[in-house]
């Protein structure tokens, strides 16, 4: 004579659980919040994100200043929580497509290129600074220098082109 036995229940809530969670993560994924709309990326980064364009070869003296500063400002981005203003500036002629930074900017990267890969890194660790330069698109590769110009207000330099 032949024992069956029926499945154990939890077996069959469980497995009807996760059914249903495989199911539906499709669907999470159509509902997440994109970082498209302005009102969202200031929801999420908690601070105003704008943007600027500027010609490298214009603004060297600020951009070789701050990349001057990089091992200050890498402690100011670890400590950085909160901000009022995130000003992210796109030095077009710069950006990879034109063939990278002038050389004087060039040059002052590769000076302090051990900080400024820390920089790229702080930056990619940092909530805030990671989804504020992802909201423009701006990789942290990018990112040549960072200014902190007053109380609650950032520069992010990054040798690239805005979004279209």
């Amino acid at each position: 004579m032949a024992i069956t036995t029926l499945p154990d229940a939890r077996w069959l809530h469980a497995t009807a659980a996760a059914a249903f969670l495989a199911a539906s993560l499709p669907h999470a994924a159509l509902n997440a919040q994109g970082l498209e709309s302005p009102e969202t990326v200031d929801r999420i980064v908690g601070s105003q994100v704008n943007q600027e364009e500027a010609k490298a070869t214009a603004e060297v003296g600020k951009v070789s200043s701050a990349i001057d500063r990089t091992r200050e400002n890498i402690g100011m981005v670890r400590k950085t929580s909160k901000l009022d203003k995130v000003d992210i500036v796109f030095l077009t002629d710069a950006a990879r497509s034109e063939g990278g930074p002038p050389a004087v900017i060039e040059n002052k990267v590769r000076q302090h290129q051990d900080d400024v890969t820390e920089l790229r890194k702080e930056i990619e660790a940092n909530a805030l600074l990671f989804n504020a330069i992802e909201s423009r698109r701006v990789l942290a590769e990018d990112v040549l220098a960072v200014e902190f110009d007053d109380p609650g207000k950032i520069v992010i330099y990054a040798a690239a082109k805005p979004p279209s």
